[in-house]
């Protein structure tokens, strides 16, 4: 075959903007399809940790005593997409920058799939040299599916356009089979798919993608898919198709159907010309259009929902390049589906629909890439999302423009859901969606991006000895600044837009210039001012009644955790200065927002507890002066007590290493905790965060082993992050009690309280949320 015969294109960039981190790729795979070919490559992306201990060493020491910084790796997988139609300078720049450059992928194999696999075989091996080994294009698809469905939260949506809002991301985990597959390439391929590796092709239809683009080159002067879809958006197809209306003159109440029902597509044509003029009604090339990609997406969700009600399937997955999440045809196909199965099929659609069958393919025989060892997350530093792909500016020969990319992060370990959510299949961690939210969703990306210098100057002042900081912070303010502008435009690019999304974007991207513990200097300082504290502070607790002494504890860890560099209008107060005392005279007089301290009481009254799990919030006076002195009345009582910390660094949190090293220094002060400690009664766990927020769909499966094994009967969980911003509502099948201080005033406002409001809830197992901060009344307030 001569390379001639294949169409040139513009060069590709010898940039990184496109191909991020090429230089580390380790293996790839292709997916050629007939229009769009993407690319998948697995790389190793090094960044700075912290490491604890170490010795002096000026030159790598952040402040020359107690720890220094050390290389770290983070497995990544990237995936790009690029026009099939320039499959030679493609392959041109993979042969420069994955392959020739990388000695040990010389005499390998590069995994492949799709039609292009096929059709370019003898391409691939003259241009990288490599053995192609083709994999099953549907096999593909299903794992690219799954993976997708297991890892990436808010991976699916339902979509309406005439619905505010139109995306609704909904959650299947843990349970995601069985599902019908539907690919709209060409044509449509229909599977079933009931596990991993149970599936069929079980139909489809000729009347796909290339119909609709094919009839519409010839009936319409477009030039090509997207500017077709375009006209059709633009057009009405009533002007072409014939509806019951103009056959009965109204409804058709015999058979039930409504006069707007399509009875004949394009059955006006028989009787109107072509151009619009004073004389004939006629229709113009939009409302063809419109008819043609009704014609075609009606035609597709019927066989879809006869297919999926044949089978007692509720769930429909669409994809492929007559979707690639355009409103358009998801709404028309949302339509044909509600209304052949008469609302009984949902119609749902995937972020990242278009990487399906890259994925499979990698996925084969990848072990870094292992789904029973790890788990993975999006990376939203570098990830584009749904309809916002990221903008780049010129570079070399690649003109400035979008790119369409989506990047994972590989976890260090399997996550799952947290066992003892009541309602697991409807587990939601935020209480709000921004998306809903107009009012909300404009104060807090005002609020995030307003707060941004004090974050850049953090995280210039934490590395004082890297000549290049001041840039690297300055880029990191850049790429947020850009996400955030973005999201005012797309507010559903990554899903759910909501505060914890916001957090976890300002981490990432923290996390891709370097800096990835900002406030790790400040976190040991307030730990050693707090632990000077402790014994004065025990004695002090040890002298009271019982009673006396349950109420002291909790608004003891509701003073610690007024200490939150995350909360702007404390920032000031906590720089000039603030003591424990005055952070605890500085909480809501009772009663509180929420109040149920009293309810807490009278149940520690009664037997103790088997096993608490506590997820912990801030280093300092939160977790020294609150938390420990908690955490030793339940280990008293004959409670085990397990501590949950963040995983990585975010904010001001104490992370699970962070806190096995205070703990040492914890026990010179309380032989209690020494004790138990010892006795493995009381144990540090990491939580799998990397966020000031909780996700309870995503801890460590072998903290989840650990918690059904000691029986757990109680959680807690502390702080706005993890029990107002997530998890206010989450109903939990063993007692719960939230506990947070309110320092935000536009958010204790809308709450009905005032700036340092106190949310103390307790509920027993089970218990639906109800009453004030009820699902309907605190959705678009509580967390917002």
């Amino acid at each position: 075959m001569e390379l001639q015969k294949y169409a040139g294109s513009i060069l590709l960039p010898d940039t990184d903007v496109v191909f991020r981190n090429i230089k580390n790729a380790k293996r790839f795979a292709i997916d050629i399809g007939g229009s769009l070919t993407k690319i998948a490559y697995y790389s190793t992306v090094s960044h700075r940790k912290v490491l604890y201990n170490a010795e002096k060493d000026s030159a790598a020491s952040v402040d020359g005593k107690d720890y220094q910084y050390e290389s770290s790796e983070t497995e990544r997988l990237h995936f790009v997409k690029f026009e099939t139609k320039y499959i030679e300078h493609c392959l041109d720049f993979i042969r420069n920058h994955l392959v020739f450059s990388k000695e040990s992928m010389a005499g390998k194999s590069i995994k492949a799939t799709g039609g292009g696999a096929y059709k370019y075989a003898e391409l691939i091996q003259q241009k990288l040299g490599l053995t192609v080994e083709k994999e099953d294009e549907i096999g593909s698809l299903i794992k690219g599916c799954n993976f997708l469905l297991r890892n990436i939260p808010d991976e699916q949506f339902s979509y309406s356009r005439h619905e505010d809002p139109e995306y609704r991301f909904i959650n299947t985990e843990p349970h995601i089979f069985p599902y019908l597959l539907v690919n709209i390439g060409s044509g449509v391929s229909i599977m079933k798919v009931e596990a991993d590796d149970k599936y069929d092709r079980i139909g489809g239809t000729s009347m796909g993608g290339g119909t609709f683009w094919g009839l519409g080159s010839l009936l319409t002067k477009a030039k090509g898919f997207d500017e077709l879809l375009q006209l059709a958006s633009e057009g009405d197809h009533r002007n072409v198709d014939l509806l019951v209306k103009d056959i009965y003159g109204g409804d058709y109440s015999a058979l039930g159907l409504t006069g707007g029902i399509i009875a004949s597509s394009f059955g006006k044509a028989m009787h109107h010309g072509h151009t619009k003029n004073d004389d004939s009604p006629g229709f113009s090339e939009a409302d063809i259009a419109r008819s043609l990609l009704f014609t075609v997406s009606n035609d597709i969700g019927q066989i879809a929902s006869l297919y999926a009600m044949l089978h007692g399937l509720k769930r429909v997955y669409f994809g492929g390049y007559f979707l690639r999440n355009h409103p358009v045809s998801m709404h028309t196909i949302s339509f044909a589906i509600n209304y052949w199965s008469r609302g009984a099929v949902q119609a749902l659609f995937l972020r990242h629909e278009g990487y399906l069958g890259a994925i499979g393919a990698f996925l084969r025989g990848a072990e870094e890439c292992d789904t029973e060892k790890y788990s993975w997350g999006e990376n939203y530093a570098g990830s584009s999302g749904l309809q916002s792909p990221l903008p780049h500016p010129p570079v070399g020969g690649w003109p400035g423009g979008t790119i369409d990319q989506l990047e994972i992060d590989r976890c260090d370990q399997q996550l799952t859901f947290f066992p003892l959510l009541a309602h697991p299949e409807e587990y939601v961690p935020d209480a709000v969606d921004l998306t809903k939210d107009k009012e909300a969703r404009d104060y807090w990306l005002s609020c995030f991006e307003s707060s941004l210098g004090s974050f850049v100057n953090r995280a210039i002042s934490s590395q004082p000895n890297s000549p290049d900081s001041k840039e690297r912070a300055n880029k990191f303010r850049d790429k947020y600044l850009q996400r955030l502008h973005n999201l005012k435009n797309h507010p559903f690019a990554y899903g759910n837009l909501t505060v914890r999304s916001l957090l976890d974007m300002r981490e990432h991207c923290l996390n891709e210039f370097d800096f990835p513990d900002p406030y790790l200097q400040q976190k040991k300082l307030e730990n050693e001012n707090a632990l000077k504290l402790l014994k004065n502070h025990l004695d002090f607790l040890d002298g009271l009644d019982y009673n006396k002494r349950q109420e002291t504890l909790i608004r003891g860890v509701l003073a610690g955790n007024v200490f939150d560099w995350g909360a702007k209008e404390v920032v000031e107060l906590m720089e000039k200065g603030l003591g424990f005392k005055e952070a605890a005279d500085k909480l809501q007089v009772r009663p509180w927002l929420h109040d149920d301290l009293d309810a807490w009481i009278n149940r520690q009254q009664q037997s103790p507890y088997r096993c608490a799990v506590i997820f912990l919030d801030n280093s300092g006076c939160d977790v020294v002066l609150g938390i420990i002195p908690f955490v030793r009345e339940l280990l008293l009582r004959g409670t085990r007590v397990v501590l949950c910390a963040n995983s990585k660094p975010a904010l001001n949190d104490v992370t699970a290493e962070e806190l096995t090293m205070l703990m040492k220094q914890v026990t010179a002060v309380c032989p209690i905790i020494s004790k138990h400690l010892e006795n493995y009664t009381l144990c540090i766990r990491e939580s799998g965060q990397a966020s000031p927020c909780l996700d309870l769909s995503r801890l460590p499966l072998s903290l989840v082993d650990e918690i059904v094994q000691w029986g757990c009967d109680l959680v807690v969980m502390e702080g706005m992050g993890r029990a107002i911003h997530t998890n206010l509502l989450t109903p939990l099948t063993c007692d719960s009690l939230k506990l947070a201080v309110i320092k935000n005033r536009w958010l204790a406002h809308r709450l009905g309280g005032d700036m340092f409001s106190v949310m103390c809830k307790y509920e027993t197992g089970s218990k639906k949320v109800s009453g004030e901060f009820s699902i309907t009344n605190s959705v678009s307030t509580a967390a917002s």
